[in-house]
């Protein structure tokens, strides 16, 4: 059952609204400290807030404050306030302040139950999208559900249908250029072509004339007129990848193409406008390399309108193993021998492995073992990693446990905030004294 906090002073409208709403767990909250401890014991997803609370019943200031507190605490909480019927200044202005609806009193409960009926349907809806986005990272070429990677999500939906020029920042093999094809897929330009040079592994006098083409004639090998990557972008998506690889000399011809938008081929004197959407990507520090005069400062600041950082797999620690699992199924679509998993030892060592070469290196390892492997498990050693010693620290996969922990950490940090004062600490994790009691007692927490 779905649970309605109700905030309010009046115990007539405390009656009112507690038996108007029999399909909600109602609970009432009269104060401040009995709303913002109701709001943490049992999370309600929707909310009614009178305005007018003690100390401050005649105006709304308390009231105000309230919603600022709870909308802090927990920002997808439907809020929904109940003012004075000639209060339509507070009322505006808690929907400025992130309220999701007001309703003038008096009350009426048909009225008021349509409208909290509704605040529940937007927050069920909002918690399932969030859900499906968080499980579907897939769709921007991302497997796994780090914080990290949602990030690098959320960044990539809010950048793919502007025109920005992006800069993204990672380690060799933490797919920088997914994310570049994710941005240029989800934009308005995903019909045309996207082309993708690696600044690094062409040869610095062939790099030119690459990126901007070469006329007939212009050197020694140039029997035709040819177009250069740049050129064959025009209305899609250019990425640059490893430019902190591009030879110095370059960098201006770049700058120049970056801010004129128009580009000269090799042997040329004509200038050919290219409208193209801008992606770089690097795994070197160019604050360093511009300190070093080896990047130009001002070519820095026009490719990084708005930087990416691509977290490396060591900092993915819980996407390790879904990454694994998904690679071992790619491996197993194209083997006539099909692995049914990893082993403990294995999995202890993916998780211990540093993975310097991030997840292609892990991709590489998935797919080697699963040839190498002799039995229905893959091992530490089809792995080619180091087992780990069984003195070790166990890996804590079993759920009570990782929740003991956090509670046990949970409690000693609320204690230490309230300075050991029971009722206080009581109401930070949002349960009852009897219960921290009896928490306290089975972690042997104590309160020094």
């Amino acid at each position: 059952m779905d649970t309605l906090l109700v905030i309010e002073d009046d115990p007539g409208i405390q009656k009112q609204l507690k038996w108007c709403f029999p399909q909600y767990e109602v609970v009432m909250a009269d104060d401040r400290k009995s709303a913002i401890t109701a709001l943490r014991r049992y999370e309600p997803k929707v909310i009614t807030l009178d305005l007018g609370l003690p100390p401050d019943e005649a105006n709304a200031s308390e009231g105000l404050a309230i919603l600022q507190e709870i909308l802090a605490l927990a920002p997808d909480t439907k809020v929904i306030v109940i003012t004075g019927n000639d209060d339509k200044a507070n009322a505006l202005k808690a929907i400025e302040l992130g309220a999701h609806d007001f309703y003038h009193k008096p009350i009426d409960d048909d009225i008021l139950a349509v409208i909290i009926d509704r605040a529940f349907v937007v927050a069920k809806l909002e918690s399932e999208n969030i859900n499906l986005r968080q499980s579907s990272l897939e769709a921007n070429g991302f497997i796994g559900n780090s914080p990290q990677i949602q990030q690098v999500c959320r960044m990539i939906e809010r950048i793919a249908p502007t025109e920005i020029t992006t800069l993204i920042l990672g380690e060799s093999g933490t797919g920088k250029e997914v994310i570049a094809r994710a941005i240029h897929a989800k934009g308005p330009r995903a019909d045309k072509p996207f082309i993708a040079i690696n600044c690094a592994s062409i040869p610095e006098h062939l790099l030119e004339s690459e990126l901007f083409g070469f006329e007939k004639g212009a050197f020694t090998g140039a029997h035709k007129t040819t177009a250069g990557k740049i050129e064959c972008a025009d209305g899609g998506t250019l990425f640059l990848d490893e430019i902190g690889d591009m030879p110095y000399p370059l960098q201006a011809k770049i700058l120049r193409f970056l801010q004129e938008k128009v580009i000269e081929r090799v042997g040329g004197r004509q200038e050919i406008p290219v409208d193209v959407k801008i992606i770089c990507a690097t795994h070197q520090n160019l604050e360093q390399m511009m300190t070093d005069k080896t990047f130009r400062e001002d070519l820095f600041y026009r490719i990084s309108e708005i930087t990416i950082q691509n977290p490396p797999l060591r900092d993915r620690e819980q996407d390790i193993l879904i990454l694994a699992r998904y690679f071992l199924q790619q491996a197993n679509q194209q083997s006539p021998r099909k692995i049914s998993g990893f082993t403990d030892d294995a999995i202890r060592a993916m998780l211990q492995h540093s993975w310097p070469g991030n997840i292609r290196e892990l991709q590489n390892k998935v797919k080697s073992a699963v040839i190498m492997s002799d039995n229905k498990f893959i091992s530490s050693l089809d792995l080619a990693l180091q087992p780990i010693e069984d003195d070790l620290e166990p890996l804590a996969l079993n759920l009570r446990q990782v929740r003991e922990a956090a509670e046990k950490q949970a409690i000693a940090k609320a204690l230490s905030l309230s300075n050991g004062n029971m009722s206080h600490t009581a109401n930070i994790l949002g349960i009852t004294r009897p219960t921290l009691y009896s928490l306290m007692d089975k972690y042997t927490v104590k309160n020094e």
